[in-house]
């Protein structure tokens, strides 16, 4: 697994603990070389893609070091997925989608993308696909606690907080070699991030995303109708 002390990363390794999550410094995502050498060195069969430059207003003002991580360590790990014949686990992110209907379905078509960390993350699923096997799970979380005073009304999603989210996510890790599907959305109900911040933070202040100083998509909620029809085969398996 990448990004193993990321925020999915760290929930991932409690859940799954026989994951192997080299550090930043063994594996740089960065060069293709020290990626192909540790991928070459421990020949798994899944690799779990965690790791990714996630600050949406950062992404504005360093966008080659986003592009770098987001598109060119995802194409990094694909190849060398590919040298082993290993199939890619790709964490993506619903802001691939515009945010103009919501409730979108895996087989939607993604974009025209709203900022730069929307972009990177849309190019990175289509390096992604360049692993002959690959499963692309569209997904968005929050830390345990909410982190900012003010959250906004008027953005809907189906994002939750990293330990709702990771769970879901490490049971498809489980089943991901027998997953035929190439991509699939795991998230909980439509609601606003207001809604969702004052489940943990009653006080949480509420604000519109004008004020969020980058273009925010306005409803980026996921349809989960095939994971959950992936869960109930399992369940009745």
């Amino acid at each position: 697994m990448t990004g193993g002390s990321g925020r999915l990363g760290t929930e991932l390794r409690a859940l799954l603990p026989g994951l192997i999550a080299p550090s930043s410094r063994e594996m740089n995502l960065t060069d293709p070389a020290s990626v192909l050498a540790v991928i070459e060195r421990e020949r798994p069969d899944l690799i779990v893609h965690t790791a990714a430059y996630t600050n949406v207003g950062g992404a504005e003002k360093d966008r080659s070091e986003c592009w770098t991580v987001n598109v060119e360590g995802t194409r990094y790990v694909a190849r060398s997925a590919n040298a082993v014949g290993a199939k890619l686990v790709h964490i993506s992110t619903d802001y691939v989608f515009d945010g103009q209907t919501g409730n979108y379905a895996e087989d939607d078509t993604p974009g025209p993308v709203v900022n730069y960390y929307s972009l990177t993350k849309l190019v990175a699923e289509e390096a992604a696909r360049a692993a002959e096997r690959h499963l692309i799970i569209r997904t968005s979380f929050r830390p345990r606690e909410f982190a900012y005073p003010v959250a906004f009304s008027d953005v809907y999603t189906g994002q939750d907080y990293v330990d709702i989210i990771a769970p879901e996510i490490a049971l498809a890790v489980r089943h991901a070699l027998e997953i035929e599907q190439g991509t699939l959305h795991i998230a909980t109900e439509r609601k606003s991030v207001f809604e969702l911040a004052r489940r943990r933070k009653p006080d949480v202040q509420e604000g519109t995303r004008a004020q969020a100083g980058v273009t925010l998509p306005g409803d980026v909620s996921l349809n989960t109708g095939r994971w959950a029809a992936l869960k109930a085969q399992w369940s009745a398996q």
